[in-house]
């Protein structure tokens, strides 16, 4: 009798262990839930402060050219003071000063590719594949359009613009140019990353704009791309100056010195801004980044993908067919107008400044991409 009642003593003390264990693990997680939902908070605050100070320096001097206009740190500007204990941090990175790969060409992206030292017949071929890869009008030039739907696991290309970078790793010839042999994304793939934006806006910001757009879309020489960098930074020559902003274009080429370069690629006015909040509070953080544009100057990719290169006379016909033979059809189509046209009046209502294109929060943030360490480097 007293072996069964030390056996059941033993049972539910270890039941008891269990169960305290299980309870303090759950008050853990669910204490780390409700410190990330306050910091969650106070992260969505910093950043409504951080773009009301950016709207009013758009005001002033009519647009956002770079941080060196004095917005660079919107919260002690606004005198934002956050909660005890409570650390926030604001960065900034020009996603206009990058290379818009929906305006990009063949020839813009096989110069890129040299840029990086690739010889002209490889950056042709990797240019080639991947314009075919998001062009509908596209016509092969250097090899034979890729029969992806004759693979193991078939598929078709697209024919519109990345919507993400690991897209890459479906097109032929460029997947090995930027992943190892295990499938693991390489230098050349964070290099591409931290260059070329997926957003779609007309021209690169100037004052923001990467070694590899100077190179790519202005043609710049080495020089002329060593004089623009050191005058906006502020290093080298112009140290004493500090960091300077090119409101007018044509400055640029003043700046730059020398012969040759595209003005017409560039503006001076920043399209779409990447603003990255961190809130830290003891060991736990928070971090929030949202990409913002004003005026409609940049886009996500709106298109759908298609397996067609050209719709045909009689594909179109048949649309045409199909819709007079559905009797909602044009009810369907009104009411979708109505919709858009609704929602449109509502954002004009609104008068809100800016335009969300895309918003993150914690581990679905990317780390920003290094540049490869130079050849000798430790």
């Amino acid at each position: 009798m007293l072996i069964i009642v030390l056996i059941t003593l033993v049972f539910a003390s270890l039941a008891l262990v269990t169960f305290m264990d299980k309870a303090t693990n759950d008050l853990l997680v669910e204490h780390r839930e409700v410190r990330g939902q306050r910091l969650r908070m106070e992260a969505y605050s910093a950043l409504e402060t951080t773009l009301s100070v950016l709207e009013e320096f758009r005001q002033v001097s009519g647009g956002l050219h770079s941080p060196a206009e004095g917005w660079g740190d919107p919260l002690g500007f606004a005198e934002y003071t956050p909660s005890e204990g409570r650390v926030v941090e604001v960065s900034f990175e020009d996603e206009s000063g990058k290379l818009s790969l929906p305006q990009a060409n063949m020839q813009v992206m096989s110069r890129l590719f040299q840029f990086w030292e690739v010889p002209q017949a490889d950056a042709d071929v990797l240019a080639d594949n991947l314009m075919g890869w998001m062009k509908r009008d596209h016509i092969y030039a250097t090899t034979a359009e890729p029969s992806y739907d004759q693979g193991v696991l078939p598929y078709v290309a697209p024919l519109r613009p990345l919507r993400s970078y690991t897209e890459l790793a479906a097109i032929d010839k460029v997947r090995e140019f930027f992943y190892d042999a295990d499938g693991h994304p390489n230098d050349n793939w964070r290099r591409f990353v931290a260059s070329v934006s997926l957003f779609n806006f007309n021209k690169t910001n100037i004052n923001g704009a990467k070694p590899e757009a100077l190179a790519a879309l202005g043609q710049y020489d080495e020089v002329q791309q060593q004089n623009l960098t050191s005058y906006i930074a502020g290093t080298g020559a112009f140290q004493v100056n500090g960091p300077q902003v090119i409101k007018e274009i044509g400055e640029a080429q003043l700046r730059a010195g020398g012969q040759g370069g595209n003005l017409d690629a560039f503006t001076t006015t920043i399209s779409a801004l990447r603003i990255v909040i961190t809130v830290r509070e003891g060991k736990t953080e928070f971090r929030l980044a949202a990409v913002v544009t004003y005026g409609g100057a940049a886009k996500t990719v709106q298109d759908t993908a298609t397996t067609n290169r050209k719709e045909t006379s009689s594909s179109a016909a048949q649309k045409a067919s199909d819709s007079q033979t559905t009797p909602n059809a044009q009810k369907t189509s009104t009411s979708r107008s109505t919709g858009k046209s609704t929602q449109t009046s509502a954002n004009q209502n609104l008068r809100y400044p800016f335009t969300l294109l895309e918003i993150r929060e914690n581990d679905e943030i990317p780390p920003l991409p290094s540049p490869p360490a130079p050849e000798g480097a430790l």
